[in-house]
């Protein structure tokens, strides 16, 4: 247990593709691993109010929050503005993230199912927790034609991209309007940046849930709106085909792996509470709205991995999710 005055012992910044700046600091006691942001907004950083929510709930999916940093500055104009700096919670050593496991399996061949469906439990857990902790809206007819609105949007986004998608367009068309015209579950706080690489394998643990800051280019107010939680199981449906595209497999096996790995997901997120599927009609469309941004990112970033997402486009729009 951590010291009301730990004695710093060592830090040392992590390296790699990161948002923010993370340092891990040992002490006396368990090591401590603090994230700085680096680029400041006012308000509430999700990843400090939702983890800290989550750990007050003893919600046992996440690492323990250990304190935030708040404080104010002043913009170019002179006005002062609050916000989060930093947040501290548990170090979890020796762990290694979903994405790697995942490749792992995928690119051997070995099923990732069991390690799926407790993946899907725990995220439905924390969706439940969020939901009962923090503020919820139903799903009206203004926040559905707002999620709906903002499909067609990014799928015009993409198609300006990629003109080759184009002659999907009425198929994308029916499919969001299919999700306009259905029911949605409540609107909540969710993660927003959902995949394999916002998840821990801990050993003694299992699986642990890191970075509930959302998408960090999109702006803070966004991050903070109630959202749909089923984009994120959308996010990781859309991670867990990545992991199979990567795997080296041969097309066919890598789509039984991740076919296979997919529903196990969905099923435990269906055993700890909602089942997904029976929300077709919007699970497909968030999941096609996923991959239409991805299409958009790798053109711009990576267009050697640009047929991941553009295979997904393709077969979404011929069979269910």
């Amino acid at each position: 247990a951590w010291t009301s005055d730990p004695e710093v012992v060592t830090s040392s910044v992590l390296r790699g593709e990161q948002s923010n700046t993370s340092v891990v600091v040992e002490t006396g006691a368990e090591p401590v691993i603090v994230k700085i942001f680096r680029t400041l907004s006012p308000g509430d950083n999700p990843d400090v109010t939702l983890q800290g929510a989550l750990g007050a709930a003893n919600c046992p999916y996440v690492p323990a929050t250990v304190g935030h940093v708040a404080g104010a500055w002043h913009d170019a104009d002179g006005q002062t503005h609050l916000g989060h700096l930093a947040v501290a919670q548990e170090y979890l050593r020796g762990s290694r993230d979903a994405w790697r496991v995942a490749l792992e399996r995928a690119s051997s061949g070995t099923p990732f199912a069991d390690e799926a469906r407790a993946l899907g439990v725990v995220t439905a857990d924390i969706h439940h927790t969020l939901a009962r902790v923090l503020p919820t809206r139903p799903a009206d007819d203004e926040l559905v034609a707002a999620q709906v609105s903002g499909m067609r949007r990014r799928a015009s986004l993409a198609l300006g991209e990629v003109p080759a998608l184009a002659e999907h367009e009425p198929a994308f068309r029916d499919v969001f309007a299919r999700a306009r015209a259905a029911r949605w579950p409540a609107m909540q706080r969710i993660h927003g940046d959902y995949h394999l690489g916002q998840v821990l394998h801990v050993p003694d643990r299992g699986w642990v849930v890191i970075d509930f800051e959302g998408e960090p280019l999109r702006p803070l107010a966004e991050r903070n709106a109630l959202d749909a939680p089923l984009r994120d199981v959308a996010g990781m449906l859309r991670s867990i085909d990545y992991a199979g595209a990567s795997s080296g497999l041969p097309d066919a096996e890598a789509a039984a792996w991740v076919a296979e790995t997919s529903r196990a997901f969905l099923e435990g997120y269906a055993e700890a509470g909602h089942d997904a599927r029976d929300d077709a009609a919007v699970l497909t469309a968030l999941t096609l709205d996923k991959a239409l941004y991805e299409v958009v990112y790798e053109a711009r970033n990576r267009p050697t991995w640009l047929a991941i997402p553009v295979r997904a486009v393709t077969r979404l729009l011929q069979e269910d999710v």
